[in-house]
């Protein structure tokens, strides 16, 4: 049967594939913003760092999925500090750069 346009849009949890795929764009743009060059492997580690947090913290972060500052904040609180120790950068800048590329 046909569904009507406005219900077309899934409110499904994303699959792990593009919870990875989103993960990696965001740390790329990140990374952007910050003006300089992070290693390939430091990159990768991090990725995997922010998809296993997002992956525990999946439910309340669907739930929120249209409040990108809530979503910042929580993204400072868990995870800017164990990757600006990673990067070995600033955790403010990282945190700024974070949230302009996330757009909260």
């Amino acid at each position: 049967m046909n569904k009507p346009p406005h219900a077309k849009t899934s409110h499904d949890y994303p699959s792990p594939r593009k919870i990875k795929r989103a993960c990696s764009k965001e740390l790329y743009r990140t990374i952007k913003r910050l003006d300089r060059w992070i290693a390939p492997d430091l990159v990768e580690q991090a990725e995997k760092v922010y998809v296993r947090k997002v992956l525990q913290n999946l439910i309340w972060i669907h739930e929120n999925r249209s409040n990108r500052k809530l979503l910042c904040d929580w993204w400072d609180e868990q995870l800017s500090e164990e990757i600006a120790t990673l990067w070995e950068v600033d955790q403010t800048k990282l945190s700024a750069a974070f949230r302009h590329a996330f757009g909260g």
